[in-house]
């Protein structure tokens, strides 16, 4: 009897032990940290947490049982009391899960956080579950104390699922997590929620300041169409409730994006440091100046070279600059003795663009640099199909009389064709900002900006580069726009003041160029527009979806851009409008040419047709043949446009096998509409929106989005400093007209040429500005991922996928070789041109700094 006990008894305790099997989990996680430092206080803080028994807990949910899924006991997060090393940094932990056989198979799990502070959660993996093996979730996500929540914190596994094909258990959790994204459209958002939401641009004036900083709202009108960008909730402004308030300037890295939008540790000690960085170079030279006779300035080309090879001195200390002194005790970084060094030495130094490393003609630029797709970006075509080129302006107000007395001028100059049979050889183009600018001419020309509405002639030489035939600079007529306008036509000229005149000439056109670049091209074009996208994917598309996955990457870091842009860059009185030629209408003028932005045409095969640079032939890849075949942009932009089709092809293949499965899509439905009807409301009614009825519309539209948030914007920014960062070669700026014979301004002109140019473009302090906002936006940070990457090798379980992305990343690296082969061949001359600086903006990788190359995931600068 005695013995039979004694067996029931180890019996039991065998049947005990297999009913508390564990599921041993490891916990990849970043503690609550101030930029590159931790912060010591939150760590003294978490562990006086732990000693009081408040702990993180995780919590698994079920995939296999219950509606909604069964939950498993909870466990606690084995957390690490001891203070460890003070450099920010992953740090891994253990937890133990009771195994439940109810739970069987889980697919998510909650998490809650006791704590006082915040903290960074990677990823949790669960090692040997009993029917399934190891499963690995991607959480990439601060996590506040569970006080600031009003539901749980949930994380699912990195298997993707349609709507209609998530397990039963999960799909309740699915659902919630969508509505606590979407938020309910109230109140302030704080920095530990999760909302997002859509607003219009109403949080760029600044009332209190009188009329002098007062600019329209953009988007909700069809005066001012635009974008929507994301909500922060902030009351309005007192004096008029129209406009959202705005932070103090010290405040700006406050303003609110959800959480996870936010930059790194790593990318906001990287930003801060270049800002710092350009703060002083351009203080420093301020001071200076004072003690110079013409402190506006430049004194002659000399000066400007300085700038780049002797560096800038520093005898000055803190309190010197009451700003730079807020900052420190704002930010006191270890970084700052550094940045801020008072020693005498010359660390500060703009670095030697690679444009002033050889000499650069004009137009070897625009084909080659960080504008290359400008010739006419306003819906017109490029090469010329009649001369005069035609405009689209009220013939009544506008006329083109000057382009016709250039035929004489420039048929000496086509290699022995007659105009008509360049026309007809498409051997003609036009970099024409005409039509763009003269509505908009005389309120710009009211403000410091002196500039011309400019119009260039180009010819295709038969060794494939362009060159300049005539350029035509007009101004509204002084009685009145309604009387038409008064166009001058220059041509090519070397000597003596009309040599002098043709320089002027080409810098106006650079001036058009480069707002219209900045402006348009980069922050409409790119940084602007697919915030929207970010925005209804976080809303609509769960991370359990297939599509969330696959665009999730390429929208890292862009709304946290673009709300410091607003802060900083794109307000009333901001950088942007005092570097550029628009100066306050700056944004009401990218407003205006957002009417003519048509989401389709933004795939770069339609963006090269619709400019006149290509014509539509099956028989070419991608079905386009270019009329310029040595264009260097749009030769490696049709590979990498190829490369990122082909891998969105074979991914969405992999979730959709019909085009019904895209149409009864009920996530991917909603958040299409949510684009068209929300994100991009002021353009809901247009006609070109593709229906997403089938596999082909959500091939091209993933595609179009991917390579505006990548290639596109990689080609726009990070040659703004290789290309740009030389005043002459790249003014922002004019502020007189070329000046009459006779006048005081025309003798200066001919008696010193180089002076006259200095007076009429980019002053010294803006261009020093300018010059500083152009470095850091050329730089890649520290943590970027480029196309072909992932932050994460575990983004998805699902092999095939990871196999379909490997080749991508390959077909990349096939077009990096080949680039370098284009680069090498001396009879490609617009690849390298007369400075011997080859084309990489095209380029997919990149080390980090000042490269001038490389294509990063997203719009992360």
């Amino acid at each position: 009897m005695d013995q039979l006990s004694d067996d029931n008894s180890n019996k039991r305790t065998k049947h005990e032990v297999a009913e508390v099997k564990k599921i041993k989990g490891t916990v990849l996680l970043m503690k609550k940290n101030l930029l590159d430092f931790n912060d010591l206080k939150a760590k003294l803080v978490d562990r006086f947490d732990e000693i009081r028994g408040h702990k993180v807990s995780l919590q698994l949910i079920s995939a296999v049982n219950g509606d909604p899924g069964i939950l498993g006991k909870p466990a606690y997060l084995d957390w690490d009391t001891k203070i460890t090393q003070i450099t920010a940094a992953d740090e891994t932990f253990s937890v133990n899960f009771e195994w439940e056989e109810e739970v069987g198979v889980p697919g998510a799990f909650i998490i809650k956080n006791s704590h006082s502070n915040e903290f960074y959660l990677k990823t949790v993996t669960l090692e040997d579950v009993p029917g399934h093996g190891r499963i690995h979730f991607v959480c990439n996500s601060w996590v506040y104390p569970a006080e600031n929540y009003k539901k749980d914190r949930v994380f699912f596994s990195n298997q993707s699922y349609l709507p209609t094909k998530t397990p039963l258990p999960l799909r309740h959790y699915r659902q919630e997590e969508l509505q606590t994204l979407r938020g309910n459209g109230t109140g302030k958002l704080e920095e530990w929620d999760r909302v997002y939401d859509y607003e219009v641009y109403n949080d760029l004036s600044e009332p209190e300041m009188g009329t002098k900083h007062a600019r329209p709202i953009l988007g909700g009108s069809s005066e001012y169409p635009y974008p929507r960008r994301g909500r922060t909730g902030r009351p309005t402004a007192e004096t008029d409730p129209r406009h959202e308030s705005r932070l103090p300037l010290l405040k700006s890295l406050s303003i609110y994006v959800p959480r996870d939008e936010r930059f790194s540790h790593l990318k906001l000690s990287d930003v801060i440091a270049y800002g710092l960085k350009s703060v002083i170079q351009f203080l420093v030279p301020e001071a200076e100046a004072k003690l110079d006779k013409t402190p506006s300035e430049f004194d002659s080309l000399k000066d400007i070279l300085e700038l780049y090879e002797g560096g800038i001195k520093l005898p000055i200390k803190l309190p010197d600059f009451p700003f730079l002194e807020s900052i420190r005790k704002e930010i006191p970084l270890p970084i700052l003795k550094e940045i801020l060094r008072t020693d005498g030495e010359r660390p500060f130094h703009f670095p030697m663009p690679q444009v002033i490393k050889g000499m650069i003609k004009f137009l070897s630029t625009y084909l080659r640099g960080f504008t290359p797709f400008t010739f006419n970006y306003n819906n017109q075509k490029t090469y010329l199909q009649e001369f005069p080129p035609n405009s689209k302006l009220n013939p009544k107000a506008y006329n083109d009389e000057a382009s016709s007395k250039t035929k004489e001028c420039i048929e000496k100059n086509l290699e022995g064709l007659t105009l008509e049979e360049a026309l007809k050889c498409n051997k003609l183009f036009a970099l024409d900002y005409h039509d763009v600018l003269m509505p908009y001419l005389s309120r710009i020309n009211s403000t410091s900006t002196r500039t011309y509405a400019t119009r260039t002639l180009l010819f295709l030489k038969n060794d494939g580069t362009l060159k300049p035939l005539a350029i035509e600079l007009s101004l509204p007529h002084p009685d009145g726009d309604q009387l038409g306008e008064v166009s001058e036509v220059y041509t090519p000229a070397e000597h003596g003041a009309e040599g002098t005149i043709w320089q002027l000439a080409k810098a106006y056109v650079a001036v058009n160029d480069s707002g219209y670049h900045q402006l348009i091209c980069h922050w409409l074009h790119t940084h602007a527009v697919i915030e929207p996208f970010v925005i209804a994917t976080n809303r609509q598309l769960s991370v359990l979806h297939p599509i969330h996955k696959l665009l999730h990457p390429h929208f890292r870091d862009t709304m946290n851009i673009n709300a410091l842009a607003r802060q900083t860059l794109i307000n009333a009185g901001g950088l942007l409008e005092r570097t550029v030629f628009p100066a306050k209408y700056a944004m009401e003028w990218s407003a205006v040419a957002y009417k003519d932005w048509v989401f389709p045409e933004q795939a770069l095969p339609a963006d090269l047709i619709k400019r006149g640079v290509a014509v539509e032939d099956p028989k070419y890849p991608n079905g386009v043949r270019l009329l310029i075949k040595d264009y260097p942009y749009a030769v490696d932009g049709l590979e990498i446009w190829s490369a990122i089709k082909k891998w969105v092809e074979e991914y969405c293949s992999l979730y959709y096998s019909s085009d019904d499965m895209v149409e009864k899509d009920s996530e991917l439905q909603l958040w299409w509409n949510e684009i068209r009807e929300k994100g991009h409301g002021d353009k809901k009614n247009a006609s070109w929106w593709p229906e997403m009825q089938n596999l082909k519309e959500l091939v091209e539209t993933c595609t179009t989005i991917i390579w505006i948030a990548s290639a596109l914007h990689a080609a726009v920014n990070f040659g703004q400093y290789p290309y740009g960062g030389y005043i002459p070669n790249r003014p922002a700026m004019s502020r007189r007209f070329i000046p009459k014979p006779g006048s005081l301004e025309y003798d200066e002109l001919e008696s010193n040429p180089d002076k006259a140019f200095l007076e009429t473009v980019t002053p010294q302090l803006q261009s020093i500005l300018g010059i500083s906002l152009i470095e850091i936006l050329s730089r890649h940070t520290s943590d970027e991922v480029f196309l072909g990457q992932r932050d994460t090798p575990e983004w998805t379980a699902d092999e095939e996928t990871l196999d379909a992305f490997g080749r991508f990343g390959m077909k990349l690296a096939e077009i990096e070789e080949g680039i370098i082969a284009l680069n090498s061949n001396e009879n490609l001359k617009n690849r390298t041109g007369p400075a011997k600086m080859p084309y990489t903006l095209l380029f997919p990788s990149s080390d980090v700094g000042l490269t001038g190359k490389g294509i990063p995931n997203s719009v992360s600068i």
